[in-house]
């Protein structure tokens, strides 16, 4: 039985696979990936253009595309950011 950790990164693999086309995903797809699989954080940007900015800092290569390598340095900086929040959250929570 795989572990909880193996199992995120299953899911992870699959669901870029779900959204990536030929192996990478194109502007589209990548808003469609964020406003299904990350909509929390879509509605929490107040930038209209927030999506064609990540798209462009992700895209190290400049092909247009975002392959696997680079979205997962998304998946990254978003999951310290959500570290960084649950460490305040608990460090709130030992205060009351």
């Amino acid at each position: 039985m795989p572990s909880d950790l193996e199992t995120s990164m299953e899911m992870l693999i699959k669901v870029f696979h779900r959204y990536a086309k030929d192996g990478a995903l194109s502007r589209k797809t990548l808003r469609d990936l964020m406003t299904v699989e990350l909509s929390n954080f879509l509605q929490s940007q107040k930038d209209p253009a927030a999506v064609d900015k990540i798209m462009k800092d992700l895209d190290t290569n400049g092909d247009g595309k975002v392959d696997f390598e680079e979205f997962v340095s998304l998946v990254v900086g978003l999951s310290i950011a959500c570290e960084q929040c649950y460490k305040a959250h608990m460090k709130k929570m030992e205060k009351k």
